[in-house]
């Protein structure tokens, strides 16, 4: 049969619901968003003249959760006008457009009654074909279908989003014994290709494998906090980010969560699952079962394990002490195997430098990793099938940077199994076996093949390389252009890179050039402290070729013969903004924040930003009237001046720093092969580069247009003076200087002006306060 994703409800408006159907809409799907009917009038209901009859009475939980996710604080979805693909309804008056949809997930009360009742009301009405799914967290998939007929179990299963839906990368499948293969199949490549997420694949046991794994490892370093004494800084220090979790740890992830939250996972396995082995791992101490007895669950409750409160003296930070059960002054903690870590580059060198120490806080770190492991390994055969699916679940739902068997692998499995057994541990059987049968490892090295393209460069593969980037091939006569840099900034290597780059593929027989990487971000911009470095020692000169040299290089990528596309993701800044617009298109991924924003550094773009932004929007009004242009001027202008970055693709579009014909991509998983396969489309077609045009500027009448409202901003102090002397150098550039409106200018003398003018602000002396500022401070300076 074929499946197909033309409309989906949600059922069940609250934050978790709300903020699916936000992340569904978010790829252009409309989504029905459903929920109960009040009880009540509310006083505001009152005050509105409404009665029960009224669809803003009857609609009011759907409402509120749409109007929750359409507000920007929340960030739940990519962009506000998505939320125009968002209907709301009850499930009284609106069951029949359950009807239209191709998937109907529930995400109501985690209570197995409740979730059979919605379904018995609703199935009448659900369209026979439309998939139908649970988003539970840990009731069982196969007790909430045991009621329902044959038809029913075919089309059910789990899809659980971790939470917050639009960032977290995890989504668990659960089928039922009675789930039909093809639908497990459609909805994994689903979440995977337009949802952007990682999926893995749960058996329907408690908690399933994330939320599983999770807990008892946040559990575990409760127990020992208590064991070694520790107070809850350090353990938190001790189990972040030095043993690749989360900066925020334990103890701060937990109050993120809700303490709550984990009491309740942890009661659903122990409940389900008595046994000494799981009632051991998953026993809370008394000094946290006091802090829940208070009602104190973490951030929702204005407190937790951490605490803010107002003083006189200002915001004082607080703990929890377990001793004396009170909130005392959190003090800096500090732990003294940290020098251990000096030097050590990798996750594999500092775990196993810490692992195999002989401190206190060595056999603490030990204890933390190896509760897990072992717990892990005797989940294996139940939750899952495959190592995999738990080293996923974890890395995508709990943001570590190695799974548990990835962690055992990086330590040695014989050698940690060894130490386990000195230390009168039970090794669960298949490991031994495991071991018995010669292996070493929990991958086999085709385990290791990634299931998408991603840039690894093998020597064989490698076209150049120099020490900031390497040029690779990619297959297919595609090459691939990859920073190596920290941050991936820009600087005379990647330059260099850059030019290499197209004239390979020029000069070669290659179809087209990818610019991307794994990475997390695309590029922070350009190298500050070598532009700084320059500048502190007055060498104008050499600045002037730098930046003359990048603006060439991006110039270079514009008007490259063969196609060229950036791989956007995640933070696309100054330089790195300035690479990706000059491509002759992007494949975005949907978290893409983009933004020139020099002017925080008290520069303006110096790489062609401005030059690019205002070609793509004189040339494509033409022969518009000029005060038409001026308005359209002045936008671009308003992003550049104040630094504005996209919150999304989607925003990026909005703000002109994509083109309506880039395309998106939801999963940077997928986005190199996506990126590829755009480069032989266009390969395909008559392809001859983009056309070299002049560009009609506006001149003294554009300038003096923006001088009008850049005065009102700094009189009315919504900018400062030097932002205000920053942002007419934007203008300068923007409206080609001192000359006539309607001057046809080159993108070469554009280039001129806007290379002067950086130059010329390198000299400030604020600039170069600011630029310091960033540099030590790692933020902006407002002087």
């Amino acid at each position: 049969m074929q499946y197909n994703m033309n409309r989906v409800a949600v059922i069940g408006a609250g934050v978790m619901g709300a903020s699916i159907a936000a992340l569904i809409a978010g790829t252009g799907t409309p989504v029905i968003l459903l929920d109960i009917v009040p009880n009540a009038l509310s006083p505001d209901d009152v005050a509105k003249g409404l009665t029960t009859d009224a669809p803003a009475f009857r609609n009011r939980f759907a409402a509120a959760g749409k109007e929750r996710i359409l507000n920007p604080k929340f960030r739940a979805i990519y962009h506000k006008d998505f939320g125009d693909l968002i209907t709301v309804g009850n499930i009284e008056d609106d069951l029949e457009s359950l009807g239209t949809c191709d998937w109907v997930l529930e995400v109501v009360l985690e209570t197995l009654e409740v979730k059979r009742q919605l379904f018995q009301k609703i199935m009448p009405f659900v369209n026979p074909s439309a998939i139908i799914s649970s988003n539970t967290s840990g009731v069982s998939i196969e007790q909430i279908a045991e009621p329902f007929d044959e038809a029913f179990k075919k089309r059910f299963l789990g899809t659980h989003f971790f939470n917050p839906p639009r960032y977290m990368k995890l989504f668990e499948v659960i089928p039922t014994a009675k789930t039909s293969p093809e639908i497990v199949a459609f909805m994994a490549a689903y979440a995977q290709k337009n949802l952007g997420k990682g999926v893995v694949y749960a058996k329907d046991t408690p908690n399933f494998i994330a939320n599983r794994i999770g807990a008892q490892a946040n559990i575990a370093v409760m127990q020992l906090t208590e064991k070694y004494g520790y107070d809850l800084p350090k353990a938190d220090l001790l189990s972040g980010v030095m043993i690749g979790r989360p900066k925020s740890a334990t103890f701060k992830t937990i109050d993120m969560v809700g303490l709550d939250i984990l009491l309740h996972v942890a009661e659903n396995v122990t409940k389900n699952l008595s046994s000494d082995e799981e009632n051991a791992a998953y026993h809370v101490p008394d000094y946290v079962q006091k802090l829940a007895s208070l009602k104190y669950y973490g951030d929702k409750t204005g407190g937790g394990f951490y605490k803010k409160q107002k003083t006189e003296k200002g915001l004082e930070r607080l703990v929890w002490d377990r001793n004396t059960s009170a909130y005392v002054p959190l003090a800096k903690a500090q732990v003294d195997v940290s020098a251990q870590l000096k030097g050590k580059a990798t996750l594999s060198e500092k775990l196993n430098t810490l692992v195999w120490g002989d401190t206190d806080e060595n056999r603490f770190v030990w204890d933390v990793i190896k509760s897990n492991l072992l717990y892990s390994a005797r989940c294996l055969p139940t939750i899952s099938d495959s190592v995999a699916e738990i080293d996923n679940g974890m890395k995508w739902g709990f943001n570590w940077e190695l799974g548990p068997f990835e962690i055992w692998e990086a330590l040695g499995v014989k050698k940690v199994v060894e130490r386990m057994k000195a230390e009168g541990d039970t090794i669960p059987e298949w490991v031994i076996a495991h071991l018995e049968k010669g292996k070493t490892a929990f991958y086999e090295s085709a385990d290791k093949q990634s299931t998408v393209a991603l840039i690894k460069p093998k020597q064989e593969s490698i076209i150049a390389e120099n020490g900031d980037a390497v040029l690779v091939n990619m297959g297919d006569g595609v090459t691939c252009l990859t920073i190596k840099t920290k941050g991936n900034t820009v600087n005379r290597g990647v330059i260099d890179m850059i030019n290499t780059a197209v004239e390979t593929v020029e000069q070669g027989n290659y179809k087209g050039l990818v610019i991307g990487s794994t990475s997390k971000n695309f590029s922070a911009g350009a190298d500050l402290g070598m532009i700084a470095s320059l500048a502190s020692e007055a060498k104008w000169q050499a600045l002037d070729i730098l930046i003359h040299d990048f603006q060439y290089a991006n110039l270079a990528l514009k008007y490259c013969r063969k196609p060229v596309i950036a791989a956007t993701r995640g933070m696309a800044l100054g330089g790195g903004a300035e690479m990706a617009i000059h491509a002759h298109r992007q494949v975005m991924n949907a978290e893409s924040y983009m933004g020139l924003v020099e002017l925080g550094v008290g520069l303006i773009p110096g790489g062609g930003g401005c030059k690019e932004l205002l070609f793509r929007e004189m040339t494509s009004l033409g022969k518009a009237p000029l005060a038409e242009r001026i308005t359209h001027l002045k936008r671009i202008w308003r992003n550049i001046a104040m630094a504005k970055v996209s919150s999304s693709a989607y925003d990026a579009k909005k703000m002109g720093f994509a083109r309506s014909e880039d395309i998106i991509n939801m999963n940077t998983d997928l986005q190199l092969e996506d990126a590829k396969r755009e480069v032989l489309a266009l390969s395909e077609t008559a392809y001859s580069g983009n056309l070299k045009m002049p560009i009609s500027v506006t001149g003294r009448t554009g300038f003096a247009a923006i001088q009008l409202e850049l005065m009102q901003m700094v009189d009315g102090r919504f900018v400062s003076a030097y932002d205000g002397f920053l942002a007419e150098k934007v203008a300068a550039v923007l409206t080609g200087g001192d000359v006539l409106p309607n001057t046809m200018m080159s993108e070469e003398a554009i280039l001129d002006l806007e290379r002067e003018i950086f130059l010329s602000l390198c000299g400030e002396a604020k600039t170069q306060e600011r630029i310091r500022h960033m540099l030590t401070k790692g933020k902006p300076l407002r002087n």
